[in-house]
């Protein structure tokens, strides 16, 4: 069975987004960091250096991970296609973790597929 790993929870209509031209930078590896994402339309690229690590799509998360461990980001992500987002701040994020387990367990599943992948491409 599939884990669940959607986060359209997050992304209803009256929730306040973001957009960003296709093209545009949406945050740099290196940067400080004090929110994460979830795509409510379009696509994005997440790479470190000129290597593409991840291509996002609706409903996906990213930028979790320098929530999680409080370091800078690790990755560039960049809209390949015009992209609305939602923004999560670290005060929200905290508050899903610690008020809604499944939340956390969901982001624990991201991060463990990547993990995955990433070790698998090592290979």
């Amino acid at each position: 069975m599939a884990a669940d790993t959607s986060f359209s929870l997050l992304t209803g209509n009256d929730i306040e987004t973001r957009r960003v031209r296709a093209g545009d930078v949406i945050f740099r590896e290196g940067e400080k960091a004090d929110e994460l994402f979830v795509i409510k339309s379009g696509y994005v690229r997440i790479q470190v250096g000129n290597r593409t690590m991840a291509d996002l799509t609706v409903d996906n998360i990213f930028g979790e991970m320098a929530l999680i461990d409080s370091e800078p980001r690790s990755a560039t992500a960049v809209a390949i296609t015009d992209v609305e987002l939602v923004p999560i701040s670290e005060k929200q994020f905290l508050f899903l973790v610690t008020q809604t387990p499944y939340f956390a367990l969901k982001v624990m599943r991201i991060l463990a597929q990547r993990l995955r992948v990433t070790s698998k491409s090592l290979d």
